[in-house]
């Protein structure tokens, strides 16, 4: 049976973030970064997740700032460097707040690059790390899925939102009418103000800033790290993935075939076991 979920806003520093809880706060703890995108919440990416787990682990599901229901900087930093640094700190300051000193963070697309920023910037507070669909290799040229979520604001109608939906999952077929559900759902979120412009600003690349790191960066990261790969993804290339696992000394890579950007909710009872295998040490 699911763990409960408890969802709350919980005052990080001088920020409010929307949290999503389950399981026993005296567990070891996962923090789940989600991916970004128009309407993106910590729920919409892992609620099946915290649930199926939180009765192993205590599992954190925020809205990252900027995102959500969580506070909306205004103005907001512009470009994803700035933003994320800007994130990462705000994300430190709700781990303080739970009194978390130490987790494991899994995170997805966008989210995986928040992991590897908090990983490389506070080692001591990072016990391992899941990553799935993650960013963070330099000079990556856009997908064209990545391209419709960046741009989506050019039509922010419910019809655009099913349509990139779509890109996300390898057999769109398979979910039926799920995924236009899961699009009415988000419009009324994906089209408040302060999300749209939290949107904008992460894809301002005016702004400069770099996104990835090198391989000398990456090869400092001590940390055991499970990088999960969807062969099928359309939104992040597993060319990404292949770049991490190579650069960083301790990662293993997971491939998933027949998948899209979608590993955790295409397939939740293999993703939760690879969370769970790879946390207790079982391979």
């Amino acid at each position: 049976m699911p763990a409960a979920i408890t969802t709350s806003d919980v005052r990080a520093g001088d920020r409010t973030l929307r949290v999503s809880t389950a399981g026993d706060p005296s567990a070891t703890p996962l923090l789940f970064l989600h991916g970004s995108g128009p309407g993106v919440t910590g729920l919409s990416n892992w609620e099946r997740l915290i649930g199926d787990l939180g009765d192993r682990y205590y599992c954190v599901a925020p809205d990252t700032l900027g995102f959500g229901d969580s506070d909306h900087p205004n103005p907001p930093p512009r470009g994803m460097a700035a933003f994320t640094e800007l994130r990462v700190a705000a994300t430190w300051a709700l781990l303080d707040a739970l009194g978390l000193e130490k987790v494991i963070p899994v995170g997805n697309s966008y989210g995986g690059q928040m992991s590897l920023a908090m990983t490389l910037e506070r080692p001591e507070r990072i016990e391992k790390v899941i990553l799935m669909g993650s960013g963070g290799m330099p000079d990556l040229k856009p997908l064209p899925g990545l391209v419709k979520l960046i741009d989506f604001y050019d039509d922010p109608t419910e019809e655009a939102m099913a349509e990139l939906l779509s890109l996300f999952v390898h057999d769109p077929a398979a979910f039926g009418d799920r995924l236009r559900e899961i699009a009415a759902a988000r419009i009324p979120r994906a089209t408040r103000e302060d999300v749209r412009r939290s949107h904008l600003a992460t894809f301002d690349f005016s702004a400069g800033g770099r996104i990835g790191w090198q391989p000398d960066e990456l090869a400092r990261i001590e940390q055991e790290v499970l990088v999960i790969a969807a062969r099928e993804d359309r939104i992040v290339p597993p060319e990404v993935s292949l770049y991490l696992s190579r650069n960083i000394p301790n990662a293993r890579l997971h491939v998933v075939p027949n998948c899209g950007h979608w590993s955790q909710i295409e397939y939740p009872e293999m993703f939760a076991r690879l969370v769970d295998g790879f946390v207790r040490g079982a391979f």
